[in-house]
């Protein structure tokens, strides 16, 4: 691949995906989009660059946007934060209008599905008498699929504690299925984070789980993300993000709220 072709498939990717690959990362993404090249049998990288401008179909696109994606993750990642919503955030919520009316949580990223399930167990433990609901995210169709049959290896449910291990996961093989309870309460769809028209269609959540996924998006894109999350969120309502990302480089529409197990961000109440 050469450096033009680098280029302008690294601003075809950010266009349609908000994902800024930098220079260092040109044998990762030559690595994948060859794998696409010999897949459809082009002669070389410009012809297929030409073919996805081209592609009415949208799967061309799909299926290199769903190779370059990254999905490293496992039940109970990060587990300072999810004690935070167990033990203090959600009890808020039990005390006031969203536990009359219905909580609902939008895991942005889901990738195959552990921490949108992992979310279900923890609002299941500890709000299993209010309504509450999951909305699951991502933009590569290949985890979805996987995510919706909630089949995973020994690896992904490492960390679970094991009362709620033997409680929503059975034997399946050499593999564990989730519980049909929790998939009830998980719906998983595909969304592109930067697609203003589908983002302003998500309305109403509480919190917002979108942890480790702005990393990947330069200032402008993780800016666009961020306050589409603003306008999703009730008022008062919470975003988690990854341990190593901050809100406070990007926007000022959120402030840190230092609970006693992590620090998560809270949407601006405006008179």
């Amino acid at each position: 691949m050469t450096k033009t072709e680098f280029d302008r498939l690294r601003e075809y990717i950010y266009r349609e995906s908000g994902i800024y690959f930098e220079d260092s990362k040109v044998y990762y993404v030559e690595k994948r989009a060859k794998q696409q090249v010999e897949k459809y049998g082009f002669k070389d990288f410009t012809a297929y660059l030409r073919a996805l401008r081209f592609d009415s179909t949208g799967k061309m696109r799909q299926e290199l946007l769903n190779s370059l994606t990254i999905n490293e993750t496992y039940f109970f990642r990060e587990y300072e934060q999810l004690k935070c919503l167990a033990e203090e955030v959600v009890p808020l919520w039990c005390q006031n209008s969203a536990g009359r009316n219905g909580v609902r949580i939008w895991c942005a990223g889901c990738a195959s599905g552990e921490e949108a399930y992992t979310l279900a167990i923890v609002m299941q433990e500890m709000a299993p008498d209010i309504p509450w609901e999951i909305y699951a995210t991502d933009i590569d169709t290949e985890v979805l699929d996987r995510a919706e049959k909630g089949i995973y290896n020994h690896y992904a449910v490492r960390q679970v504690p094991e009362v709620y291990f033997k409680r929503y996961f059975s034997p399946l093989g050499d593999n564990y299925t989730i519980s049909s309870l929790l998939k009830r309460k998980v719906k998983f769809f595909q969304l592109n984070l930067v697609d203003d028209v589908g983002m302003r269609k998500m309305k109403g959540f509480h919190a917002i789980f979108c942890r480790n996924v702005l990393i990947y998006f330069d200032d402008l894109s993780q800016r666009r993300v961020v306050l589409h999350f603003y306008q999703a969120l009730e008022p008062g309502g919470y975003v988690f993000l990854g341990h190593s990302e901050s809100m406070s480089r990007i926007t000022t529409v959120f402030k840190p709220v230092r609970f006693k197990n992590a620090i998560i961000y809270q949407k601006q109440i405006t008179k």
